[in-house]
């Protein structure tokens, strides 16, 4: 089978959009090439640098790229993408140089381009991604693993939101905890707060392909006997209380059921929100405030911002 390989020089606030857009549009999975991993410091114990090649990133932006298979319907759904990543700028999203390149690839040269990125890479005190193809061992006696398949997976648990989500995940649950997962996409922080204790878990995706995933990689990960993946609209219509409300989308989208959160929150129970540009960071956190929640800890990592605030009242 030949694949078109569609890349779209854009910027980073608008990655995580775009690999939506991408994914909805078909494309099984996605890969960023952004500049700032050539000068990325890493400490040693993540051990997740490879040989960067500097050709391969642009000189200012971030590259995303994805692979559709070349059929009779490639040249509307390249239209579709571009309308809807166009049509992004309605939600105040920067997406910078908007160039859209195709070209094409034969499967073994897909195969092989796709797997060259994902490794194992250590992401917490606790957690280590491992893509489903890798033979990892865990270096420590209470490494938990998480297995992904990016190939089926919206994402691969190692962009800085959801290392940043799944950070503040091991330093707030508890064993016996309840916990809510909206937007899970891949359905790795669902995993995450499974392996960490939590008593039942609640994955929610207005994506039907998501919800497919999640749940794949949640029996994968063999946490389905506690964690339930359902299609859903982010907190509408749902009644059940929980400890923890974790979200790692878009602030945009955040902004919509902070109310919802507060609602259904326990006392003393903890929102995580994620997937926040810096530039968006007060907006969201006047919106969780204004909700009755009381922001407890920010942290950003590179241009991303993920807040925890907890519910006293």
């Amino acid at each position: 089978m030949k694949w078109s390989e569609i890349t779209i020089h854009t910027t980073n606030e608008a990655i995580e959009p775009i690999s939506n857009i991408l994914h909805e549009a078909g494309a099984s999975g996605v890969v960023i090439e952004d500049p700032f991993e050539l000068s990325k410091e890493r400490e040693d114990q993540f051990g997740e640098i490879y040989q960067l090649n500097p050709d391969d990133y642009p000189e200012e932006g971030v590259l995303v790229k994805a692979y559709l298979p070349i059929n009779s319907f490639l040249g509307e759904t390249v239209e579709a993408i571009k309308e809807n990543i166009t049509n992004l700028v309605s939600f105040n999203i920067d997406i910078g140089l908007n160039k859209v390149s195709i070209m094409e690839v034969h499967e073994e040269e897909w195969a092989t381009a796709w797997k060259k990125y994902y490794h194992p890479v250590k992401i917490s005190e606790k957690f280590t991604i491992v893509p489903t193809w890798e033979n990892y061992q865990p270096v420590h006696t209470d490494e938990l693993i998480i297995e992904l398949d990016p190939g089926m997976a919206f994402g691969t648990g190692t962009h800085p939101t959801t290392v940043l989500c799944i950070q503040a995940l091991e330093r707030i649950v508890k064993k016996g905890d309840t916990v809510i997962d909206v937007g899970t996409g891949s359905g790795v922080l669902s995993i995450a707060a499974a392996m960490l204790g939590a008593k039942s878990v609640r994955a929610l995706d207005l994506d039907e392909v998501a919800v497919k995933s999640a749940r794949v990689n949640i029996k994968l990960n063999k946490v389905h006997e506690v964690t339930t993946v359902s299609q859903n609209n982010l907190l509408n219509g749902i009644t059940e209380q929980a400890d923890v409300i974790v979200a790692n989308i878009l602030a945009e989208v955040i902004l919509r059921f902070t109310d919802d959160v507060s609602r259904l929150l326990n006392k003393d129970g903890y929102f995580i929100a994620s997937g926040i540009i810096l530039q968006k960071k007060e907006e969201v956190k006047a919106a969780i405030i204004a909700s009755g929640l009381e922001i407890i800890e920010t942290v950003q990592m590179e241009d991303w911002v993920s807040i925890t605030a907890k519910k006293v009242n």
